[in-house]
């Protein structure tokens, strides 16, 4: 458990920066805004149409008697539900992150000016941002997926499938956003994700933060440059003591 709290105040020293750096930091709320603005829309409409959709996939429950098909829909609808959730948190870090990739790269070189101490600067690009984004979110898609399968569990499949994807998505974007400060060392993919799991309940306790703050009506938009930040901090965390090059994957 400490290792997980330690991986949760790297965000809370991800917050600090909107005090030591406001104008920066605001600089980051434009694309998470943007892009929060679009997904809201879509969570709108789903909530709107979603009883219609269910009742749509399932009209074998047509035949059944009233109370269990209704019960059968509910547990549909609340899967379907979390499956979205899950699909957009991932969703809206990788869009984020590439639509603002100037204003995140600002960010996260400063954060490194004040932790100090040697950088390499291997680059990191808007390709490489799309390449990433587009990785994250096939693997969210197929979480979202057996979260989905797994709200269906009759009693507990809500409770499950919300512990699910929220562990499994927070550990795909605490993966993504320190993605850019290990980049710059020229760690390649499969290094990052080795020296991540060595670190696993820091790396968790991260992105569980962070999955949190983004379930907050807006909590998104603002902790989007707070997450930039802290993952900046956390990768620095997760280098010391410095990892041995192998070559990569």
């Amino acid at each position: 458990m400490r290792e997980f709290g330690r991986g949760m105040a790297h965000l809370g020293q991800g917050f600090a920066y909107w005090r030591r750096r406001p104008g920066l930091m605001a600089l980051g709320l434009v694309p998470a805004a943007i892009v929060g603005l679009l997904f809201l829309s879509g969570l709108i409409a789903l909530g709107t149409f979603l009883p219609a959709i269910t009742e749509a996939m399932t009209p074998f429950a047509d035949t059944w008697p009233g109370v269990w098909a209704a019960v059968f829909r509910v547990a549909v609808g609340t899967a379907l539900l979390g499956s979205a959730l899950v699909l957009v948190a991932v969703s809206f870090t990788a869009l984020t992150l590439v639509i603002g990739e100037p204003f995140y790269d600002r960010i996260w070189k400063a954060v490194e000016a004040d932790l100090g101490g040697r950088r390499d600067d291997a680059g990191y690009g808007f390709w490489r941002s799309v390449t990433d984004g587009a990785s994250l979110i096939a693997r969210g898609a197929g979480i979202a997926l057996l979260a989905a399968l797994i709200g269906l569990v009759p009693v507990v499949g809500s409770a499950l499938s919300a512990v699910f994807g929220v562990a499994f998505t927070g550990w795909l974007v605490a993966e993504e956003l320190t993605s850019r400060a290990l980049t710059a060392r020229g760690l390649a993919h499969g290094e990052r994700r080795r020296l991540m799991r060595r670190h696993p309940g820091r790396v968790l306790g991260f992105g569980v933060a962070t999955q949190l703050c983004f379930l907050v009506p807006l909590g998104a938009v603002v902790a989007m440059p707070a997450a930039v930040a802290g993952s900046t901090r956390l990768a620095r965390s997760l280098l010391d003591p410095p990892v041995t090059r192998t070559g990569g994957s």
